[in-house]
């Protein structure tokens, strides 16, 4: 049997469609593909909708608590200026990460939207797959796979220093 080709996107249940659509279009810099008082479809890209959203009864709440389950949903970036320049735009709206990680593979920030989803934002720290892989095979990597708190704010002074994103993207113990 063949492996799917793609994630093609994801569902959130939700008392506050409106909040939602408003708040991940924010995010994503998307658009709503269709919209109505209890689903909506919004993408960023050419596919016809990368989440949706619905709202059709009352759902009871997300407890406060962590529980098993879904963790987050991940959206990656091509570069490291577009990740920054990302939370440029979403601070100057408000949006803050709770979290920001150089988790080794990946350069990270997560965000949590009106119903406590959790969503990360990213760039690749490798420039392909076999070197992400080979790292994450690494002893660096066995010793810390959740990887080590960044500063944003001195990511972007850096970058506008002129620090190459690779010497950026490497995690600080390595």
């Amino acid at each position: 049997m063949p492996s799917p080709s793609r994630l093609a996107h994801y569902v959130l249940r939700t008392n506050q469609l409106q909040a939602l659509v408003d708040w991940y279009c924010t995010l994503l810099d998307a658009r709503v593909n269709f919209s109505n008082e209890r689903i909506a479809f919004i993408s960023y890209d050419d596919e016809h909708h990368r989440v949706a959203f619905v709202a059709l009864e009352p759902y009871i709440e997300k407890p406060q608590a962590q529980q098993v389950g879904f963790y987050h949903a991940a959206f990656a970036f091509d570069e490291l200026g577009q990740l920054l320049d990302n939370y440029e735009r979403l601070k100057a709206l408000g949006i803050l990460p709770y979290r920001c990680i150089n988790h080794g593979p990946t350069v990270s920030l997560y965000y949590r939207d009106p119903d406590r989803n959790d969503v990360e934002m990213q760039v690749d720290s490798f420039p392909d797959s076999a070197s992400t892989n080979a790292w994450m095979r690494s002893e660096q990597f066995r010793n810390n796979p959740i990887g080590l708190p960044i500063d944003p704010e001195q990511m972007i002074a850096n970058k506008r220093a002129g620090m190459p994103d690779a010497v950026q993207l490497r995690r600080a113990d390595s």
